[in-house]
């Protein structure tokens, strides 16, 4: 999953969301210079990581995009994701998606000393440009690829991944909306203790 997803499968804790939103920045060893509850976060992230690659839903959305993007398909399927739930938004949060946004920013910037240098870059562009509520819009979606395409090592095509979700909308729509509620019921199983104790 992508950056809104983790961030409100995180929960309130604040702890939590720090740690869900670094995970990727965090290597080896490195992991034990933080709170233990930022390190439960790192681990919570990549838990639902592997819970999403291995799901046959998600699986299928990839294999619609292997053909032509081939290892970005599931850094794009992610992204569609974060599209439908930023759609979608008020069937799975009480708060609007403007509110959430801006308390996640304060959230993070409040502590980004502590945060790794890559994940301070990418929080500096995060909050900037508003990426979580812009994941809304095709717009906001193409502006998101076009960026990652330009910061790849290799030739991606991620610029025109904004053309296959138009092409195939309904289907990986109905794809998100049906693994979502799977991936939630997932986080409240094995996390469920901590994101209800606040």
């Amino acid at each position: 999953m992508n950056y809104l997803a983790h961030l409100l499968l995180a929960g309130e804790k604040e702890k939590l969301l720090i740690g869900n939103f670094i995970a990727d920045h965090v290597k080896g060893r490195a992991i034990e210079t933080f709170h233990p509850d930022i390190q439960i976060g790192i681990r919570m992230h990549r838990s639902i990581d592997r819970y999403t690659d291995s799901h046959p839903i998600v699986q299928q959305s990839i294999l619609r995009l292997r053909p032509k993007y081939h290892k970005y398909a599931g850094v794009i399927v992610d992204m569609y994701y974060d599209h439908f739930l930023a759609r979608g938004w008020s069937e799975f949060s009480n708060e609007s998606l403007d509110r959430f946004t801006k308390k996640i920013y304060h959230q993070l910037l409040t502590n980004i000393s502590i945060l790794p240098i890559r994940s301070q870059r990418i929080l500096g562009y995060m909050s900037r440009y508003n990426w979580l509520e812009s994941y809304a819009s095709l717009e906001g979606m193409q502006q998101a690829f076009t960026g990652m395409a330009q910061r790849t090592t290799f030739e991606s095509k991620m610029e025109f991944a904004v053309q296959d979700l138009e092409m195939h909308y309904d289907l990986f729509s109905r794809e998100f909306n049906a693994f979502f509620p799977e991936l939630c019921m997932f986080v409240e199983t094995e996390y469920g203790s901590l994101l209800r104790n606040k």
